[in-house]
């Protein structure tokens, strides 16, 4: 990976020499984007962009609004040509008509977009742009399809087959340590040695995807804890004084902790390949590993507890498994697929519902949004591939018997009464 980031830093940096100034370059930004849609020669059209690029980011919130506006009415689809170029190519299929038609089916602000993205840092900060228009969508929804395009661009930008598998270690460079830091989403990390006990034993593991134009910018990590028997508690997994085990007598690796970094590629997956990447690098490394499993939170237990007059803080550990695996392998959300979100990724992804713990998350953040309540998925290996199929086609839950009979046990009406 350094060797490859050596290679394309030298490239932009001999790009960057090549970029002056534009001339005009106080011309309105709309104009500007015109320009750059008509260049043809690359030394001007990195030039335009470098400065579409720089005006966008000394734009405040109003600045970017209009920004955005300008994408979605000035370079929006025209739909007269589009229609008229598909006739055109059901009337005479040939080369020329389809590539007519294929450039008229698409807006030009898509175009704009892929001009922009041929600037040093250019990739970085188109990701930062949708992460600034995703925060208009709740309040500008005609906005959403600027948001489609750029969901569509990054789609294939991070395709899989661009990203790159690094380990994280205590050796890592500081910076990126910094950006996990950060990063963290499920189990924050307060201080450096809460990090170092998380990357410098023997039996703790830490990935993590990069994106080639993003070398130094984490897209999603995955913590991994290297045990014997899965793990049923986060307080043991981070336990300050936790005995260290030899890594090569370890049958279990359990992924505690799975954050995407970049907001800006919010819906863009990478979850599914990372840990399926994360899977076969561990048995190269470990061959010794038997099971595969997950300690997962439940984020919206507790709300759905209080929708249905459910939650009692004082119920004991017992009452508190039985609802969290009825919520998850029986509570439904869109499109009848379970509604915890968590549930719904691993689910995908091919694993099943393998136990359920009480008194797992005693943090603060754990009692807030699952009683402390948290779950194991397993992968099993022989099997992802045919449970993926029964959760993406029928939306089977598929789970072990003892998860089934916590389920069974739970009378939700007279629960309610």
């Amino acid at each position: 990976m350094s060797f490859f980031s050596d290679i394309l830093s030298s490239l932009f940096e001999r790009k960057l020499g090549l970029v002056g100034r534009v001339e005009d370059d106080n011309k309105p930004i709309d104009e500007l984007c015109q320009a750059l849609l008509s260049s043809r020669g690359d030394v001007s059209g990195m030039s335009l962009a470098q400065l579409i690029l720089d005006r966008y980011a000394d734009l405040d919130n109003g600045g970017k609004l209009a920004w955005f506006s300008l994408l979605a009415n000035n370079m929006d689809l025209s739909v007269e040509a589009a229609v008229a170029a598909i006739k055109a190519y059901h009337t005479e299929p040939s080369n020329e008509t389809y590539e007519a038609m294929m450039g008229a089916a698409e807006p030009a602000r898509l175009q704009l977009i892929r001009r922009l993205n041929q600037t040093h840092d250019a990739t970085t900060k188109l990701v930062q742009m949708r992460e600034d228009l995703i925060s208009f969508l709740p309040t500008h929804p005609q906005l959403g399809k600027v948001n489609i395009d750029f969901k569509h661009l990054f789609a294939s930008w991070f395709n899989r087959g661009f990203l790159v598998l690094r380990p994280i270690s205590w050796s890592s460079p500081a910076h990126i340590l910094e950006k996990i830091i950060t990063y963290e989403s499920v189990h924050e990390i307060e201080n450096w040695d809460d990090l170092r006990r998380r990357l410098q034993p023997e039996d703790r593991r830490c990935f993590a995807f990069f994106h080639p134009a993003m070398p130094d910018e984490p897209l999603i990590f995955v913590e991994v804890a290297l045990t014997e028997g899965t793990p049923n508690s986060i307080q043991k997994i981070l336990l300050e004084s936790r005995e260290v085990i030899n890594s090569e007598k370890a049958d279990t690796a359990a992924f505690y902790s799975i954050s995407n970094c970049q907001a800006g590629l919010a819906g863009i997956s990478f979850g599914n390949s990372l840990i399926k990447t994360v899977v076969q690098h561990l048995l190269r490394e470990l061959p010794q590993i038997q099971a595969f499993v997950t300690l997962s939170p439940i984020p919206g237990l507790v709300k759905w507890l209080k929708e249905n007059n459910l939650f009692d803080a004082n119920a004991d550990a017992e009452s508190q498994r039985q609802l969290a695996a009825h919520y998850l392998l029986n509570v439904k959300g869109h499109s009848d697929q379970p509604r915890d979100p968590v549930a719904r990724f691993h689910l995908n992804n091919g694993a099943l519902v393998a136990a359920i713990n009480a008194n797992a998350d005693i943090s603060k953040n754990g009692l807030a949004q699952s009683c402390g309540v948290m779950v194991n998925y397993k992968y099993d290996l022989n099997r992802i591939s045919e449970h993926h199929e029964a959760f993406a086609n029928q939306q089977t839950v598929i789970s072990e018997k003892l998860v089934k009979a916590l389920a069974a046990e739970i009378d939700i009406m007279n629960s309610h009464a």
